[in-house]
């Protein structure tokens, strides 16, 4: 069946001498609203993207434009981690979108320090047998590191051909817990595909990864073993315990509508954490630090971060990584580890490194970091996209 969709990338009409300019989103792929959902100006859009027709495999998307001026804003991808975590369930809808669940679980709030205050937003539950992300072939629901970034690349050339005008807008890759693994990976996949593309370019102009996994070899492997071998992984422990990894209103009938999901009815009931994804018990042991020092050395900024009360991936060791990593790197400090502030109130520590590398904490903040400190964690984000240090003083911030 054909697909409605708005014609070409950009249309002039002219009208009189007056010119319109209308972009080319799917209008299939809009939310005109969800249940429960307060007003808002912004659009938001959710749906598809086939990656591999022959297996019948497509990454489920959920997109949010920016609270204000969107087209001057850039896009962000946010990826949970796991491996195996929803980034809907998770980071749209418990952590930094523009909704949270009200308190009885029957309707939406708004998100007042959503990350769409400084970025437009895309959530995509990957790898497929994530979410309502699905394959028509069960094995591919075996899988790793390297097809989960090679899905993700395909999945952005797609997402782009759906969305055309955000091909030239900046991006940021982010993420958290094993998006550690995710989002360097993808941006590698993305530098080899700039290296040979003699036509399109990603315009990448960041990664933002909070709580990682970057070396399972250092003081994270016996926490992240006991982990693994009780079910429950990064991300799932914080989410697990708030919603024993189920989502009753993602099961609602109206709630799939609203979002254009499980459009094939999954024989399965959609949770946070896939129960049915085999994903590579050996890739949790690759070294992620070779890949950021890449990413680096092709001028693209890495901020790290983590919750200062994090146990699972605690911040000294990945302070260590990130110290080591400048020091191959030969890097200089360019911002001594500091405290920087928030709304009067000591926010946590930062340094930087070379002025491409930086190393921040989150005062009070756990696991997930958006969601133990919702505010300070928006002014980490928004200083990163747009450039500026965390401040030294206790004048009045961001968000």
């Amino acid at each position: 069946m054909k697909k409605c969709w708005f014609v070409g990338v950009l249309i002039v009409v002219s009208l009189l001498g007056t010119t319109i300019w209308v972009e080319g989103y799917p209008i299939e792929d809009l939310v005109v609203r969800l249940p429960g959902q307060p007003k808002v100006e912004f659009k938001q859009y959710a749906g598809y993207v086939d990656i591999d027709l022959k297996h019948g495999r497509s990454l489920f998307y959920y997109f949010v434009e920016a609270e204000h001026d969107p087209h001057k804003k850039p896009l962000t991808l946010w990826l949970n981690g796991g491996p195996g975590c929803s980034s809907l369930g998770g980071g749209a809808f418990t952590e930094l979108g523009p909704f949270y669940p009200t308190g009885d679980a029957r309707g939406l709030r708004k998100n007042s320090k959503s990350w769409n205050r400084a970025s437009n937003l895309l959530f995509v539950e990957s790898p497929a047998g994530v979410g309502w992300s699905y394959s028509n072939t069960t094995s591919d629901y075996n899988t790793g590191d390297t097809t989960t970034a090679n899905d993700m690349l395909l999945f952005f050339l797609k997402w782009y051909e759906k969305f055309p005008s955000y091909k030239s807008r900046k991006l940021f890759l982010t993420g958290e817990s094993y998006a550690g693994h995710y989002i360097p990976q993808l941006a590698n996949a993305i530098l080899d595909y700039n290296a040979h593309s003699t036509n399109f370019k990603f315009n990448i102009k960041g990664l933002a990864i909070g709580n990682p996994l970057l070396d399972l070899g250092r003081d994270t492997r016996a926490t992240y073993e006991y982990f693994w071998s009780h079910g429950m992984i990064s991300d799932e422990i914080g989410i697990a315990i708030m919603n024993d990894c189920d989502f009753d209103d993602y099961t609602d009938p109206e709630v799939q509508k609203a979002l254009h999901a499980n459009r094939t009815n999954l024989p399965y009931r959609w949770t946070m954490c896939s129960r049915i994804l085999n994903y590579s018990e050996s890739d949790p042991n690759i070294n992620i630090l070779p890949i950021l020092k890449r990413i680096i050395q092709n001028h693209i900024p890495v901020l790290v971060y983590s919750g200062d009360q994090d146990s699972v991936v605690p911040l000294l060791g990945t302070r260590t990584l990130i110290r080591e990593l400048a020091h191959d790197l030969k890097f200089k400090i360019t911002d001594p580890y500091r405290v920087w502030f928030h709304k009067g109130q000591v926010g946590g520590w930062v340094t930087e490194y070379g002025n491409l590398l930086r190393f921040a904490t989150v005062r009070g903040a756990g696991h997930m970091v958006p969601y133990g400190q919702p505010s300070r964690a928006l002014h980490l984000f928004s200083s990163f996209v747009s450039n500026k240090r965390l401040p030294n003083t206790t004048q009045p911030s961001i968000g």
